[in-house]
Parts: C-alpha cells; structure tokens; sequence
C-alpha cells in the first residue's frame, strides 16, 4: 500500500506491507519556508507541496523497488488540515489511482496517528486510551474493537503544539517550537516561575492552552530585557506546566476507563520530558505508555498506509460518548469560528468497487469528515473534508 500524506507543511510517502511492515519511507520538510514567519504558512506549504510531491512519491516507490502498477492500492490523508495541502496530496494520489487502475482510500489524519502506534507496537491491541498530541490536535479517544473510537476530551481552545509554537517566538527561540523549548529548558529552572494548569482540577477530559500562553506572555513582558537565564527558566516552567496537564488528564482518563495501555501519538509524542512523566506514572499507576520512534510522531505517510486497511472505523466516523460535553469551538472575543469546507470530488477515479472506509458502511468518501469529529452520510462519490479558518 502506498501511503500520501500532505495535510500541513509535510510531504510524505510511504510503502507499507500488509500494515505493519515499511518498506520505505521518503519525508519533505519545510521547516526552513516556515521558519522566517514562526510558523506556517498554508500557501507557502501548498506550493512547496506542488513542487515536491512528484519526487517524493518517486522517492520511496525507488526505495521500495517498486513500480506504481504494482501497488495493492493508494492510501492518502483526507483530512483535517490546510485545504491547499490537502488538495495536492488528493489530486496526486486520485491521478496516479486512476491512471494504474489502482483502488483509492481516504484516510483520517487522526487514525493514521493511532496507526503509528500500533506500527510501533505489535503489543498494542485494543481496548486502549489514545492521547493525540499535536499543532493542530490534542484529544482523548478511547479505541475499542470493531467500534468506532470514543471522543473522551479535547482541547476548548488551543493545541497544545500550537502553545509551543507560540511560546517559543515569544522567548526569540526558533521554528517549530517544540524542539526548541525541550532543548533550551534543559539548562533552566522548571520551579522558577508559577505558571496554570488550566482546567486540570475540573471534571472531565478536556484541556485548554489559551490561558497558559497569556500567563507566559505577561511573564515575558514583566522580564523584559530578557536575559539568557530568564529564557531557560521560563521554557522549563512552560514545558513543566503544558506537560502536567496532559499527565494529569491522561491518567485519570486510563484509570477511570479502566485500561492498561496509552498510545501516545502526534508531534508532542517526541518530547522527552512528556515521555520521561508518563512511564514513571504508568510505572506507579499500572498502566503502560507507547510511544511510536520519533520520526513516526510527527506527520508522515506510513501511518496513513498502515490506517488504510484497518477494520476498525476511521476517527472521522466518531461520535461524543453520552457523557461527553461538547461546546462549539470560539475564537478571539467568544465568537463561534465557522469551518469551511472543501468538497474533494472522488468520482473521477471510475472504480465500481473502490476500498471502504470501515466495514459494512459506506465507499470511500461516504463520510463529512470535520474538525470536531462529526461525521455524516453523504454522496459516495465525494468527501468533505472540515477545515477550520486560520485565525
């Protein structure tokens, strides 16, 4: 199976056998397009996308020492992410289907970061809690057999990558800010300053990182001149802070779910202090964290080849357990954010049998696949990928 994935600032593919085994792999970053702005820039990524997907694809199936032709078929992420992104993944992956007469399936972002997991580790078998930790992502599932993945709690505001991001430009550490903050809080002091662990004393699973951001912004300005010193200190306390709460929330989910295993996905998966918190606890608690290798954290292409032929469904088939509180998504002032949608049309493959999504529902595309998990019936021949505006 090749795997396409390009739904933000990564291009990527990969050729996975029977869905654990890779084959090759081939990733094109864009971390020096992105790093003048402190972030990215969805038409920047677009284009760089454009001019690199040909090689990439090309890349690993040379790795592979394959051809095209010979594929089982083309796995490629359909969202949620960057509509431009998204779009040249699809039309590449949707060409190259229809020109080898190949089956084409759409994947979930969210399920090809589960997949990473269970590609990491054979022992990794559901039930089990999922933690997706990323720019763009950060939420509890609970994952069960032959059931669609249980929406336990996500962030009310912000992800918890985004946090990183963000606070790094705010202490002059450089693009992308995870690495950054890890890297520069080792030489600081992590009980230097008093930073919030928003909502971590609440009931239930969700998280928040406005607040945190705020509380590290007034810190910064009161600081001013920042010195070397102040800026180790307050990357440590961040990191600190932003790692408690996910610890926190993940534990009590484990336990009250009443599992014995966490995968553990998404960027944020590769930083150390998180890693380091997390098997003490599962150590103490009874329960076991899995971590995919760090280049299996961040987006890449196997996990969405190793997604493809899951019977289980994919995240966007989730609904909110009955316990969940769902509250629509507000941006700057308490305004509710309206998501876009970008309708992908999959008619033009011309398969009469193209791959299913999840057992015994719909073809490929038959879901609306959105940010908030929703998912509803629609036309088998298109999928409608949520995209939230950038704000």
């Amino acid at each position: 199976m090749l795997g396409i994935e390009s739904s933000c600032d990564e291009m990527a593919a990969a050729v996975v056998r029977r869905g654990r085994e890779i084959v090759a792999s081939s990733i094109r970053g864009q971390d020096d397009v992105h790093r003048p702005y402190g972030g990215v820039v969805p038409e920047l990524a677009s284009r760089d996308h454009v001019r690199g997907v040909s090689d990439v694809v090309a890349s690993a199936l040379d790795e592979a020492r394959l051809d095209a032709a010979s594929l089982s078929g083309i796995a490629v992420t359909a969202g949620p992410g960057l509509v431009g992104s998204l779009l040249v993944g699809l039309s590449f992956g949707k060409a190259l289907a229809y020109r080898h007469g190949l089956p084409l399936v759409g994947v979930h972002h969210l399920d090809g970061h589960l997949a990473a997991a269970e590609l990491a580790d054979a022992s990794l078998a559901p039930p089990y809690l999922g933690l997706v930790i990323s720019g763009g992502h950060t939420a509890l599932y609970r994952i069960e057999v032959d059931a669609a993945p249980a929406l336990l709690g996500e962030t009310r505001d912000d992800a918890v990558g985004e946090a990183f991001d963000k606070v790094a430009a705010l202490l002059g550490l450089p693009y992308p800010g995870g690495p950054s903050i890890s890297r520069t809080a080792a030489s600081g002091d992590d009980g230097a300053v008093d930073l919030p662990r928003p909502l971590a004393h609440t009931e239930g699973y969700d998280f928040s990182y406005s607040g945190l951001k705020t509380a590290v912004a007034l810190e910064v300005e009161k600081r001013q001149p920042l010195r070397d010193t102040d800026v180790a200190d307050v990357a440590a306390s961040f990191e600190r802070a932003a790692v408690d709460v996910l610890v926190r929330r993940s534990v009590r989910a484990v336990e009250r779910e009443g599992l014995r295993q966490l995968a553990v996905v998404g960027g944020v998966a590769a930083n150390r202090r998180l890693r380091a918190e997390l098997e003490r606890v599962g150590r103490e608690r009874g329960f076991t964290p899995v971590f995919p290798p760090t280049e299996l954290c961040t987006d890449n292409a196997a996990m969405i080849a190793a997604a493809a032929p899951a019977a289980r469904p994919c995240v966007g088939d989730i609904r909110p357990r009955r316990d969940a509180r769902l509250e629509p998504r507000r941006g700057h002032g308490g305004q509710r954010r309206d998501q876009r949608v970008v309708r992908v049309e999959l008619d033009a493959l011309g398969l009469e049998h193209p791959l299913s999504l999840r057992e015994g529902a719909h073809a490929v595309g038959d879901v609306e696949l959105h940010r908030d998990g929703g998912a509803h019936g629609r036309d088998p021949r298109r999928v409608d990928v949520g995209v939230e505006p950038q704000l």
